[in-house]
């Protein structure tokens, strides 16, 4: 209900001489924020208080193109970032708030890892599917692997020490980590995208765009054992796993929508409309949040109510073509890659979770 300010007014008076406006001033302050909640009215201030706040932006100076995705070294504060269309790593110091190294001679570089116990990093290409695994320190290349097309996303697995790469027309190959020799390969119906491992299960959960389906794969037995529909929304991209509530999220393109599904039988619990070119989608356990960061120059943030219900809390404003980054809970931050555009100069934008 909205009030005339002659309304408001009376309203007010009445309550803040219930309030006793005799008090001293400090105290009349208070009885002021007493009388506002009295009548329902909430300063504007603390109805929309931002779920992100810029805290700073890290230079990219001289890369061109397309930014993939992220890798953390946590206890080296060091970000690792896919330049794609510069065909090169950028490599960031947290603490400096700077570049320190670029890896170059790479061929669009998509998926990335990082292994702390072995301090080596796994990095996948687009051309030529060659899966470079390089020093951690050093920066130089110990070996590589030839998927022969399209090397992609990367995943790790902590407890059996494997990594698995998205690639080509459909596979996702199983290496081990400590030597990086490949141990075995799934094969999908065609190319994988994102992906998602269940920590406390033996499941994969996989985007398959050009099949418009989630595949869902048995480590154990590697391979494919159901397939899950998105509820006429394709182009299925990004994806994150809220395993404690049995719930997967899956960003969609055509149209946009994030599309929540239950790991127990596939079904479609909900669906929100969200931003335009999602290509990275992170869950928020400590808030209930789901982060979706989208090319349309959009952060998408979504409330869980409960693990049925959904609604979008706000859009944060970003830059066109930011569309890829990394949610790392532990620091409450976000990672957001911003392309050279016009004038708009790459950058890593790193945004405090509120």
């Amino acid at each position: 209900m909205l009030l005339d300010p002659v309304a408001l007014a009376g309203l007010l008076e009445g309550q803040l001489t219930r309030a006793k406006l005799s008090a001293p001033l400090s105290s009349k302050a208070a009885y002021v924020a007493v009388a506002l909640c009295c009548t329902g009215i909430v300063p504007a201030a603390a109805q929309n208080v931002a779920p992100l706040k810029l805290e700073r932006s890290i230079a990219l100076q001289g890369v061109e193109g397309r930014i993939d995705h992220f890798a953390l070294d946590p206890s080296g504060e060091r970000l690792f970032a896919c330049a794609l269309g510069n065909n090169t790593v950028e490599v960031v110091d947290l603490r400096k708030g700077e570049r320190i190294h670029s890896i170059t001679g790479l061929g669009a570089p998509q998926g990335i890892a990082y292994i702390a116990e072995s301090n080596r990093l796994f990095v996948a290409n687009d051309k030529g599917g060659v899966c470079n695994i390089y020093g951690g320190k050093s920066f130089q290349q110990i070996t590589e692997l030839n998927f022969e097309d399209d090397a992609d996303n990367v995943r790790y697995d902590e407890t059996t020490k494997k990594i698995y790469v998205g690639f080509g027309s459909g596979g996702i190959a199983v290496v081990n980590a400590p030597d990086g020799k490949q141990i075995g390969s799934i094969k999908v119906s065609a190319h994988p995208e994102a992906f998602e491992l269940e920590k406390n299960g033996k499941r994969i959960f996989v985007n398959v765009p050009n099949s418009r389906h989630v595949a869902v794969i048995d480590r154990e037995k590697g391979e494919v054992v159901t397939t899950w529909k998105t509820d006429m929304a394709f182009g299925n991209f990004p994806m994150a796993l809220d395993e404690a509530t049995h719930r997967l999220f899956v960003g969609c393109r055509l149209p946009s929508k994030l599309v929540v599904l239950n790991t127990d039988s596939g079904d479609v619990v909900a669906k929100v409309d969200i931003s335009g070119d999602a290509d990275d989608v992170f869950f928020d356990s400590k808030r209930r949040r789901i982060y979706v960061i989208c090319g349309a120059g959009k952060i998408d943030v979504i409330e869980q109510t409960d693990p049925k219900t959904y609604k979008a809390l706000t859009k944060f404003d970003t830059a066109n073509g930011a569309r890829t980054g990394l949610f790392v809970p532990e620091r409450d931050t976000l990672f957001v890659a911003v392309p050279h555009r016009g004038s708009q100069q790459a950058e890593i934008r790193c945004y405090q979770i509120e």
